[in-house]
């Protein structure tokens, strides 16, 4: 396992990537590739494939959404599912699950705003008009999402990272940002 935080966009990083050993050895070039959004709400899931698709579209790969592939009712079972993933000839399956979803309360601390703090004669005619800023709660939303790439064939992991991002504005957005930014992290 390998700790990384490394920024991706506005306030999201890599918390955690591992590669497997045997990652090298297998192409996905040209391949039929599933998109797979573990989650239950069908709009995110909808758009988080269709963006993941067109990125490893763009990539050279054949990218394929799961909604679109597996029917809805046997999507959550791994027998069923698995059948229409082969029937496809699908080769790899690029997954993305929520794994938290929080809020957090961060207190930001006082301040004395004056720029003249850097001499004590130039601060000093200042120091007497000084500004107070009191300090304030800011009410944060964090998520972590789990991102794993398969290969089918070989039934293996290949690479896994976990992200986690900051108050993101828009869910859709942001599954689509964190899409792009992993498959150039790839």
């Amino acid at each position: 396992l390998i700790i990384v935080s490394t920024p991706l966009a506005a306030k999201t990083k890599f918390q955690s990537v591992w590669k497997s050993p045997d990652a090298a050895s297998v192409s996905l070039a040209g391949q039929k590739v599933a998109a797979l959004v573990f989650d239950k709400d069908d709009s995110l899931r909808v758009a988080g494939e269709e963006a993941l698709v067109r990125e490893l579209n763009a990539r050279g790969m054949q990218g394929v959404a799961s909604y679109r592939m597996v029917p809805k009712e046997e999507l959550q079972s791994a027998d069923k599912a698995r059948v229409w993933f082969e029937k496809a000839g699908v080769q790899g399956v690029v997954a993305f699950r929520v794994v938290n979803d929080q809020r957090r309360k961060t207190y930001v601390p006082s301040t004395w705003t004056n720029p003249y703090y850097t001499s004590l004669w130039g601060y000093y005619g200042y120091g007497w008009g000084a500004v107070y800023d009191p300090g304030y709660v800011r009410d944060e939303r964090i998520i972590s999402l789990e991102t794993l790439i398969f290969s089918v064939s070989l039934n293996q992991l290949l690479w896994a990272a976990v992200t986690e991002t900051t108050d993101p504005k828009s869910l859709p957005n942001f599954v689509e940002d964190l899409v792009k930014e992993t498959a150039k992290g790839l």
